[in-house]
C-alpha cells in the first residue's frame, strides 16, 4: 500500500507534464518528508511548527538544492532546469530573494517528477542528501 491512487506516471508522460505542475506536487511531497522528519526526531507541534517554517520556504528550498545539484542525473538536472525556468504568474512573494524563489521551485519539480514517477527511493536519497549539515 502506497500514498498513490494511480501506478507510477511513465517518464515519458511526466516529462510532458508542466514545471509548474510538477512543483505543485512536489511542494507538497518535500513537506510531508520534513514533517515526516520532525516527528521522528520527536519535535512536539509548536516546534514543529516553527521548523516547517523553517525548512519548507524558499530560502531553504534553493540551499538543499544546492546541496543535491553535484549528484543529479542529466535526467534530473533537466527536470530541475525546467522548474527553475517556469515563469509562475506571479512574482517572489516579497520576503523571499528570486533566485531563492527560482531554486526552490526547481527542488520542487524535481520532487514531484521523481514522486509521479515511482521513483521514492532516489527521491528519499536526494532528500537525505539535501539534509546533512543541517
Amino acid at each position: 500500500m502506497t500514498l498513490r491512487e494511480h501506478p507510477p506516471m511513465e517518464r515519458e508522460r511526466a516529462r510532458l507534464l508542466n514545471a509548474l505542475q510538477l512543483a505543485h506536487v512536489g511542494d507538497t511531497v518535500w513537506e510531508l518528508l520534513v514533517r515526516s522528519r520532525m516527528i521522528y526526531r520527536g519535535y512536539n507541534v509548536r516546534n514543529m511548527h516553527k521548523e516547517a517554517i523553517a525548512c519548507v520556504n524558499a530560502g531553504a528550498q534553493a540551499k538543499a538544492m544546492a546541496r543535491i545539484l553535484p549528484v543529479l542525473t542529466e535526467e534530473e538536472a533537466d527536470v530541475a532546469r525546467r522548474g527553475r525556468n517556469a515563469h509562475p504568474h506571479h512574482g517572489a512573494p516579497k520576503n523571499q530573494d528570486a533566485f531563492d524563489y527560482h531554486q526552490a521551485t526547481a527542488l520542487e519539480a524535481l520532487m514531484g517528477y521523481l514522486y509521479l514517477t515511482g521513483q521514492e527511493e532516489r527521491l528519499l536519497q536526494l532528500f537525505m542528501a539535501s539534509q546533512e549539515n543541517e
